[in-house]
């Protein structure tokens, strides 16, 4: 997911901290966040933006999730946009309600963050499939997120978790400069103390699996500021040597 294709999601939840963590971990996948706090603000909301999908929270201040839901289900543009219930409630007649009221899926507070992420993978994929990418291809590098391989041109990758992860994140956003602690949070995890050294030597790594003698590297070294996949490695215009990268990298102060 890249660029202006990038699926937009609409989070209606009251609660600051979640929301937070809903966005974080929606952009992390590739997602276009806008947000909203009660139900009113998230019809004008889900109005001018038109997201491809909703999270919507059941307990909301001015108007409840339930009733969100069913006057969106009254507007034309909104009609058939997927919409995911949070709630607490985990009775089965509230499941049923949610669901009557025109809810696509339905999630009970506490959840994993995994297992909602995948239920919205689920319900892209099933309603709006044009949206949902399983393959990142930058010139001769494809990256299939289905199966977790690589090619580049025709002969496969073999890339190391880490490798592999790192590689995801900087290709999704070709041209973004991600510095080493934004790729140590990203890629590692922000509760995983790791020495910020260590992205050198994964993407040495990275390095070495992806180029073969002669060929072009796809990952750029911005001195002072960190590593990016190149924007134009579609294209043939001549790039640094890694080499001459990473002794740029090295004198970073």
């Amino acid at each position: 997911m890249k660029g202006s294709s990038e699926p937009s999601v609409l989070v209606v939840e009251d609660e600051t901290a979640l929301a937070t963590l809903l966005r974080y971990n929606l952009e992390r996948e590739g997602y276009r966040v806008f947000e909203a706090k009660d139900g009113e603000e998230a019809l004008l909301v889900a109005d001018e933006t038109k997201p491809d999908l909703i999270i919507l929270d059941w307990m909301l201040p001015q108007l409840s999730g339930i009733e969100v839901c069913r006057r969106m289900r009254t507007r034309g543009h909104l009609r058939n946009t997927p919409i995911i219930m949070l709630t607490a409630r985990g009775e089965e007649t509230d499941r049923i309600r949610g669901l009557d009221t025109g809810a696509d899926d339905y999630i009970v507070k506490p959840f994993s963050m995994t297992e909602l992420l995948a239920r919205i993978r689920a319900v892209m994929r099933r309603v709006r499939p044009s949206l949902v990418e399983d393959v990142v291809q930058v010139g001769e590098i494809a990256m299939d997120r289905g199966t977790h391989r690589v090619k580049r041109g025709g002969r496969d990758i073999h890339l190391g978790p880490t490798e592999y992860r790192l590689l995801d994140q900087l290709m999704q956003h070709p041209g973004r400069v991600f510095s080493r602690e934004q790729l140590l949070d990203t890629v590692w995890g922000s509760d995983i103390y790791v020495e910020a050294r260590t992205v050198d030597v994964h993407v040495g790594r990275l390095r070495k699996a992806l180029n073969e003698p002669g060929e072009r590297d796809p990952i750029r070294t911005v001195r002072s500021a960190g590593y990016s996949f190149d924007e134009t490695f579609a294209s043939n215009v001549p790039m640094p040597s890694s080499g001459d990268q990473d002794a740029a990298m090295a004198g970073r102060s």
